[in-house]
């Protein structure tokens, strides 16, 4: 048997690989054009979106970063507030009460008669021996402002305006009842301000401001205008300090009751947005409510 040679195999000619190769570059070039497809569109959601958020929140940032910025405020005071409650909490047991007979109350009806008949001239006259004080420093406040003044005293310049309505708050009404608002929260607590610094002089510290505002925006534009006029730190908020902020009319009464247990003034301000007075705020010897004007109350429901 000869020996026959195996002829080798061929390697393949550039014509051979050829249609593989524009095969290969076919696919990639169809899938190149995918992707390519897919950024386009994906661009074009990311533009609308951009769009889309510039267009929802342009012109809104500044309100909300100012309710954010009240809202914080608040909350830590209000959590100060709440851990020195929490600490000084009492469990009291709720008295029996006893319904009084027709009788009784027509035998004691004489006498509560007398009483406030009595107790009026002495309501209307709580200021009346300090009316050339508070006269006089309603005329320092109408100055030139203190800026550098001591905590509790006014550092800001009173409107004429602004002291003719203190003027009459506390010697007219004698220092309860309600007054026009003067048109914006940081006037009203310049007013607050300055009603503070005269009580401060006639009652020392045997007084604390209780203001009610409900809603937390609120009491963080009375937290900084009262902070402002009156050079206070956030120390000064709080239950047992000079002033204390109040959503709720319930929680102020209660304050106040035990203020007044203590032989304490409690000096209460309603904010002008609060358009009904609890009743139970009348019988304290000294609040001031500012009466907000319909175009003051309308704009204070465009904000919320």
């Amino acid at each position: 048997m000869s020996d026959t040679p195996i002829a080798p195999i061929p390697e393949p000619s550039s014509e051979t690989a050829a249609p593989w190769i524009d095969l290969a570059l076919s696919e990639l070039r169809q899938k190149r054009t995918a992707l390519e497809e897919e950024i386009q569109e994906l661009e074009r959601r990311r533009a609308q979106l951009q769009q889309e958020i510039t267009s929802t929140f342009a012109g809104q940032s500044d309100a909300i970063a100012r309710r954010l910025k009240g809202f914080q405020d608040y909350l830590v005071g209000a959590l100060q507030e709440l851990a020195v409650s929490a600490e000084q909490m009492e469990l009291v047991v709720q008295p029996l009460v006893v319904q009084p007979s027709p009788l009784d109350q027509a035998a004691a009806a004489a006498p509560a008669e007398a009483a406030a008949s009595a107790a009026a001239p002495a309501a209307a006259g709580l200021f009346s021996q300090d009316e050339d004080l508070i006269r006089a420093r309603l005329a320092e406040f109408q100055g030139q402002p203190d800026f550098y003044a001591d905590p509790w005293k006014l550092r800001r310049s009173l409107e004429p305006s602004a002291a003719a309505l203190l003027e009459d708050w506390f010697l007219s009404q004698a220092g309860r009842g309600a007054q026009p608002s003067t048109g914006s929260r940081n006037r009203n607590a310049l007013v607050t301000a300055a009603a503070i610094a005269i009580l401060g002089e006639l009652y020392g510290e045997r007084f604390q401001t209780l203001v009610l505002a409900g809603q937390p925006e609120r009491l963080g534009e009375w937290r900084r205008g009262l902070q402002d006029c009156l050079g206070l730190n956030r120390e000064d908020f709080g239950p047992n300090s000079g002033v204390v902020l109040f959503e709720r009319a319930d929680a102020l009464i209660e304050r106040a009751d035990r203020l007044e247990e203590r032989g304490e003034l409690p000096f209460i301000v309603v904010d002008a947005a609060e358009q009904v007075v609890d009743v139970p705020v009348l019988q304290f010897p000294v609040w001031l409510a500012f009466a907000a004007a319909p175009s003051e109350l309308a704009l204070e429901d465009d904000l919320l």
